[in-house]
């Protein structure tokens, strides 16, 4: 059962909305209106870790802008209707400066927006599964997010994940200039938990012909295998093992750019899956 309304502090609103992650939610759920959505489907549209949702959620709901209620096991959230309006009257109230046409004018365009909003191209959620989701997954995630933004939401996983990211790969994302907010090692039954992401793509990067095992995914997602050797297992000096993962982010980087460029929704079940399938085999032949 939802909670009662809560009272608006216009302050903490504006504050709230100021940063982008709080931002893209409030607008994704004020499209989506009364019934809102589950905390795995807005991590999932907007491409933001579970831990970093629930946070920008809670500074959302505690401006009053956002109200939340379970059913179930998920916990679903949804703009705080009468908070909201109450906002937005308190901006109409300067903005307009008692012209009520120029006020018709704006909720004219804001309607418009959110139509605009709502058939947005769908964005299609991608994991990269490895054994210890520390490297090779981790740079993929990384490569994705930047090179497939505005078309995938890019997860990484691991069937038996080390805890933490391993620092040659987060230097090797910094040196070439990807994003390394958020990541972090993790198990892959977070993604198999009942308010996690649709996922419509899972790719294994664990290195097969090296006979690391590689984890199976449950489920109806497209699936392919892009085996990477593990550069976390390369010995020697500094050069050898940062030259490994330099060369890991070379692979992956040319699979990525190739899938990223699939016109997917133009391609049937059948091509697509040999289509993924082959970017895997493109680098082991080369």
């Amino acid at each position: 059962m939802r909670g009662a309304p809560v009272r608006i502090d216009l302050v903490g609103a504006l504050a709230a909305l100021g940063q982008e992650h709080r931002l893209a939610a409030f607008r994704l759920l004020a499209a989506r209106g009364a019934a809102g959505l589950p905390a795995g489907s807005i991590a999932g549209r907007l491409a933001i870790q579970p831990s970093a949702l629930t946070f920008h959620l809670a500074h959302l709901q505690r401006a009053g802008l956002v109200q939340s209620w379970r059913v179930g096991k998920q916990v679903f959230y949804a703009v705080n209707e009468a908070a909201a309006d109450g906002f937005l009257r308190f901006l109409a109230n300067d903005c307009c400066g008692g012209n009520p046409q120029r006020c018709a004018d704006l909720a004219r365009e804001l309607i418009h927006d959110k139509e605009d909003f709502l058939t947005a191209p769908r964005q299609f959620n991608v994991l990269f599964l490895c054994t210890g989701n520390s490297a090779r997954s981790i740079i993929a995630e990384s490569l994705l997010r930047r090179l497939g933004a505005g078309k995938f939401n890019a997860f990484s996983a691991g069937s038996r994940p080390r805890g933490q990211v391993d620092p040659y790969a987060i230097d090797v994302l910094k040196a070439f200039d990807f994003p390394v907010v958020n990541l972090r090692s993790k198990p892959w039954e977070e993604f198999a938990a009942p308010d996690a992401p649709n996922l419509d793509f899972v790719f294994t990067v664990c290195d097969a012909a090296a006979g690391e095992p590689c984890p199976v995914w449950p489920g109806q997602p497209v699936t392919a295998h892009w085996g990477v050797p593990d550069p976390a297992a390369a010995t020697g000096p500094d050069t050898d093992r940062r030259r490994a993962f330099t060369e890991a982010y070379r692979m992956l980087r040319r699979r990525i750019e190739v899938f990223a460029s699939l016109p997917i929704a133009a391609l049937d079940d059948v091509s697509l899956k040999r289509e993924v399938a082959a970017i895997g085999r493109s680098e082991a032949s080369a």
